[in-house]
């Protein structure tokens, strides 16, 4: 069912994200994958997944090759040479086929221009937990995409987790905030960890309560529909230790380094745009 929803799908660089993308798409049932790398050391970790992966080190013509029936084309590799990879495989595509960039930074118009007139191009910010079908995916849509061609990427991302449909000048912006959200909430469950430890935790104990913690916090949020601030405030008793710990929280201005911290990244998107 699923691969007739989305299509077949080829992944041009199963480097961190592409592979999370592969892994996702074959744990929902997506068949018949296919990915091209850059070495054979990273071509030979797909083996036993399912997918059939390619090394440019085997075979240089390997991302055109990959090309043959391909419905939907995910492009991973690093922005800098993105558009670099459309001229080498815009001819090469299927007649139908959508391509999509995973470029942080990267505007579809000169992605659009690497390519053949008329073909069609989408921009998606994915973040790493669609390897666990739990991700969340900003799409923006280029000028030569139909109806069909759209809903074929947006059944593709739909099987790895949330989907926003943006435009183009506020994918970025999804990309500081979900893209590279895991990575934040990964330093404060370190930090987390390094306070308990200071409190006299054992390290593997510590690493253990905190990400329960977190992980109870979330399905809690998640199975009650309530908002996190009416959660906080059932855990909040008036003058008491939570409410001494929100308070530094607050007093140390949490808010506004969370907002400087976007501010940095899409600062940093900017700057790989006008590259």
């Amino acid at each position: 069912m699923a691969a007739a929803e989305t299509g077949s799908v080829v992944v041009l660089g199963g480097g961190s994200l592409g592979s999370a993308i592969l892994a996702g798409l074959s744990a929902a049932g997506v068949t018949g994958l296919r990915a091209t790398t850059r070495t054979d050391a990273s071509a030979a970790r797909y083996e036993g997944t399912g997918v059939s992966a390619v090394s440019l080190e085997a075979d240089p013509a390997a991302n055109r090759a990959a090309l043959a029936g391909a419905d939907v084309v995910i492009a991973g590799v690093k922005p800098v040479g993105m558009a670099d990879l459309l001229r080498e495989v815009g001819d090469a595509l299927e007649p139908g086929a959508v391509v999509v960039s995973l470029a942080v930074g990267t505007p579809i118009a000169p992605l659009e221009a690497a390519l053949p007139a008329g073909a069609a191009l989408v921009r998606a910010m994915p973040n790493t937990p669609v390897r666990v079908n739990r991700g969340v995916t900003g799409l923006a849509r280029g000028t030569a995409v139909g109806d069909e061609a759209f809903a074929r990427v947006q059944a593709v991302f739909g099987l790895l987790g949330e989907v926003v449909v943006l435009d183009d000048e506020r994918i970025d912006r999804i990309a500081a905030v979900a893209g590279s959200g895991p990575a934040y909430v990964y330093l404060l469950l370190e930090r987390f960890a390094d306070a308990a430890v200071g409190l006299g935790f054992a390290r593997d104990d510590a690493e253990r309560v905190v990400a329960q913690t977190f992980a109870g916090a979330l399905a809690l949020l998640e199975t009650t529909g309530e908002s996190p601030a009416a959660l906080r405030r059932g855990v909040t008793s008036p003058n008491g230790t939570t409410a001494a710990a929100v308070a530094v929280f607050e007093q140390r201005d949490l808010g506004g380094l969370i907002a400087d911290a976007l501010d940095g990244a899409m600062a940093r998107a900017a700057e790989l745009a006008a590259r």
